[in-house]
Formats: structure tokens, C-alpha cells, sequence
């Protein structure tokens, strides 16, 4: 019976000291990336240098809440679409790319330039890029596929920042403009930390395999080529 105990509790601690181990593995993952990224990165668009592109990074139109009857619009896509049109207005960059995912009745990059749109930014300065399915992807064929070797990255500050060093790493002088953030509960914010880990120390691995985006396609010339 000791013996027995004895091996469920060395199991236990070795479980909790290895979950440790990974939580300070993301956590220093991440301040690492922000490091990196903080001078090229700024919530003042002043501050920012003039570039011909602004990439605008996907998210979902809408949310659901739970306790709600309905859905209702994504604070972070709300937020992130300000800040675009805030750039754009600015005169920092000429045209919008919106990279984000397209698959089934989900299409945020119709969303986005649709907001882009009603915050007024024509149609003719906005490109989209239907297969942003990760920032891998988006940053992969921003450089690709639209042939940008620099572009002002648009979201919320931890997203700028795996964007920059993604970027940097194929090749493209990125920098970045911060979105505000939603105001979160204090329940969610552990969930959203070890959420931000994870992704970030998948970013460093799609960095050392050279990942390649998920879909290819047919070079666009933004500025030449007509908005797609």
C-alpha cells in the first residue's frame, strides 16, 4: 500500500513540476517575442513610419456570449478595425491587405473590409487574403503571394508581436500598430495567458521548420493588380 502511494505521489509532483516547467517555458516565450518586437511596435500612430501596405489580421465578426440570447460583435475585431481605419486615415499606409480565414459561411476578410468600409475606406484600397488561416499563413503570404517586404501589422499588441517575429523571420521590415484590447473578466485572464503560451511557442516552432502557409496560390500586386 506504501509502496503504491508512494508511486501515485512522485507521479503527481513529477506532473506538476513538468506543467510548471511549460508555463515558465511559454511565459518566457513570450516575453522574449514582446522584447523583440517593442521597438517596432506602437499604440501611437505617430510613431510609426509610412509604408505603402497596412496587414490587418483576422478574427470573427461576432462572438457568442453565454447568458445572451444572441451574438454580438467582437470587441477585438471592433477594435481592430479602428485602428486600421485610423492608420489608413493617417496617411501611414495607402492600401489595407485583411488576411483572414474563409471556410464554409465564416469569411472575415468580406467582414473586415466591409467594417473598413463603413469606417471610410474605400474599396479600392482594400485587398483581402482568404487564406489567413493562422498569422503564420498571413505574414507567409503577405510575403509570397502579395510580394511585401515591408507593411505595418495591425492588432492587438501580443498578436503584433508574433506577427513581427514571424515576419522578420521571412524576410519582410514589419512593424506594428496596437489595437486597444477587450476588457476581460478576471476569470478569463489565466485562460487567455496559457492560450497566448501555446500559440506562441508554436510560432517559434513554424520559425525553425520553416512551416510553409497552408495554401499557395496566384501572385497579386497590391496598387497594380485590381482589388480582389
Amino acid at each position: 500500500m506504501r509502496r503504491i502511494v508512494r508511486f501515485v505521489f512522485i507521479a503527481i509532483a513529477s506532473g506538476v513540476l513538468a506543467a510548471l516547467a511549460l508555463v515558465g517555458t511559454g511565459w518566457l516565450a513570450v516575453q522574449y517575442q514582446l522584447a523583440r518586437a517593442r521597438p517596432f511596435m506602437s499604440a501611437d500612430v505617430a510613431k510609426l513610419p509610412n509604408m505603402e501596405v497596412g496587414l490587418v489580421l483576422g478574427t470573427a465578426p461576432i462572438t457568442a456570449r453565454r447568458r445572451l440570447p444572441t451574438i454580438v460583435p467582437n470587441p477585438t475585431f471592433v477594435h481592430r478595425l479602428d485602428a486600421a481605419a485610423t492608420l489608413w486615415r493617417a496617411g501611414k499606409v495607402k492600401y489595407l491587405l485583411v488576411s483572414g480565414n474563409r471556410t464554409g459561411d465564416n469569411d472575415e476578410p468580406s467582414a473586415m473590409r466591409a467594417g473598413l468600409i463603413e469606417r471610410g475606406v474605400p474599396a479600392e484600397y482594400i485587398y483581402r487574403d482568404f487564406a489567413g488561416f493562422r498569422t503564420n499563413d498571413s505574414m507567409r503570404r503577405a510575403r509570397a503571394i502579395f510580394g511585401l517586404t515591408r507593411v505595418v501589422v495591425v492588432s492587438q499588441p501580443n498578436h503584433v508581436a508574433r506577427a513581427l517575429f514571424l515576419g522578420h523571420a521571412v524576410g519582410i521590415d514589419a512593424w506594428g500598430f496596437e489595437a486597444a484590447e477587450e476588457r476581460r473578466p478576471a476569470v478569463f485572464l489565466l485562460r487567455d495567458e496559457l492560450f497566448a503560451m501555446a500559440v506562441v511557442l508554436v510560432s517559434y516552432w513554424d520559425v525553425l521548420a520553416g512551416t510553409a502557409a497552408r495554401e499557395a496560390g496566384k501572385p497579386i500586386a497590391i496598387g497594380v493588380d485590381p482589388p480582389n
